[in-house]
């Protein structure tokens, strides 16, 4: 799939940073930012090369008439190679037995090689990704590919490898001032996973096992533990009369799972709005997921956002934005991540609780990121979006002043990697759908989560709830 997908792009011109070829760091591309296939490399021009582990400019396209590297993969590939972190040896190309580390003949100073040798000579910098075992993996390697920023080539040497034949090796320093290596931050959180969480959910859990998983409070900027002081809601609260006035109960009757002709797809424009794997596949006004009024078996594919927390979220004290919210986990593109939760008001609830000032959750507000969310006009230039029946402007409000869950605590960005999606699937009150927050992009562990709450940027977004 991420092979198609990539040839798709390149016929349509999508691949990034290939007429003008970019050394050293990528505009856009943060260092711990991750990748789930190799192909992606490719495509935003991180890594060019599908199968090499070093990348470099060609002597045609250098000023220097000679090759220049430009980014090199380390994933332990070569048996001589050592990694540090900081510091990494690495072992050049060519001469390994197929499928195999092992060495079987001596390695030449031509094309990847050269090209490290030049940068060296030069002083050119490099990036270095890092291939990972990883258990949030999608591909079928098991691997994730972390940007862990870019090197200095120091020295080079030619040295007899372990199997007893020619390599050539380069040591590579990490320039300073970077932000800290995505690998490390990849490794501290399975740690802290392990032993924090597996170990003894409950110590620092603010859910108090509502949730599926534990919800940990972390704090090491002061002595501040206010959002112990609220009750955790692990789902919003609707008033009564929304279930009363909700029209007809209906749902689909497709006793062994949902598939083609279900009612449910239905209502959704014809088709299931997740994957198999239960990732958000396009955005819409309105989701419509089975419920209990279907007949469809609780692993239905068209139950994912109900299902609650799966991902083990942290509430953190930060310097920038007094609390915010990330993720233990590897979060991946599309994954619903949690509800956005608060008690309902209606207008004339919230007109008497707002006279004393203005501490509430308006949902309209929200901007619609989720029209960004597949949409493929740059792919398909006939691509026509589908049309969807819109729902009646929102009218209600949360009220987050005693009651509230982790979403709360997730800062504005308008640029955010967090989009809230409006769902249906315990009622069929169009007027009042539970607020569902999926990822856009993937997310890797220790990130912090952030949404378009619709306002000025210098609006924070949680200023006037959490503080």
């Amino acid at each position: 799939g991420d092979l198609r997908a990539a040839s798709l792009m390149r016929e349509r011109g999508l691949w990034l940073n290939r007429d003008k070829r970019i050394v050293g760091a990528i505009p856009g591309i943060m260092v711990g930012d991750l990748f789930l296939f190799r192909m992606e490399l490719c495509v935003v021009g991180l890594h060019g090369q599908i199968q090499a582990g070093i990348d470099f400019l060609p002597a045609s396209m250098s000023s220097t008439g000679e090759p220049i590297a430009t980014s090199v993969i380390v994933s332990g590939g070569y048996e001589d190679d050592m990694d540090d972190g900081e510091v990494i040896v690495y072992t050049g190309h060519g001469g390994q037995e197929k499928n195999s580390s092992r060495q079987i003949s001596h390695q030449k100073l031509e094309s990847g090689n050269l090209a490290l040798e030049r940068s060296m000579h030069y002083g050119v910098e490099v990036r270095v990704i890092r291939g990972m075992k990883y258990e949030g993996s999608a591909a079928g390697s098991g691997k994730v590919y972390v940007y862990d920023g870019v090197y200095r080539i120091v020295d080079c040497w030619f040295d007899v490898g372990r199997s007893g034949f020619g390599v050539y090796k380069f040591k590579l320093w990490r320039i300073e001032g970077q932000a800290k290596m995505g690998s490390a931050i990849l490794k501290e959180a399975r740690n802290v996973r392990r032993s924090e969480l597996d170990l003894n959910p409950t110590s620092a859990d603010m859910a108090n096992r509502k949730e599926n998983v534990a919800v940990r409070l972390f704090n090491d900027f002061d002595d501040d533990r206010g959002p112990l002081c609220y009750e955790y809601l692990v789902r919003t609260c609707f008033p009564k009369f929304v279930f009363h006035q909700s029209g007809k109960a209906t749902g689909c009757d497709c006793v062994d799972g949902c598939g083609d002709g279900c009612f449910c797809a239905m209502k959704n424009g014809g088709e299931f709005p997740y994957t198999l794997q239960g990732h958000l596949v396009r955005g819409k006004p309105l989701i419509f997921e089975c419920g209990p009024f279907c007949s469809c078996p609780p692993h239905c594919r068209n139950r994912v956002a109900q299902k609650g927390l799966k991902y083990r979220l942290e509430v953190f004290r930060s310097k920038q934005t007094s609390w915010g919210v990330r993720s233990l986990d590897l979060i991946q593109a599309g994954s619903f991540i949690c509800e956005f939760a608060g008690v309902v008001l209606t207008r004339e609830q919230a007109q008497l609780l707002t006279m004393n000032g203005d501490s509430l959750i308006y949902p309209n507000r929200f901007s619609e990121r989720w029209a960004e969310w597949g949409d493929l006009s740059q792919i398909y230039p006939d691509y026509v979006r589908p049309l969807y029946p819109s729902i009646p402007p929102l009218d209600f409000s949360l009220d987050v002043s005693t009651m509230r869950n982790v979403a709360c605590y997730m800062s504005h960005s308008s640029t955010p990697n967090v989009l809230v999606q409006f769902v249906l699937h315990d009622h069929n009150n169009l007027m009042f759908p539970h607020l569902m927050l999926f990822a856009m992009e993937n997310i890797p562990p220790m990130r912090e989560l952030s949404l378009d709450y619709g306002v000025a940027d210098e609006w924070t977004g949680k200023l006037s709830i959490c503080n």
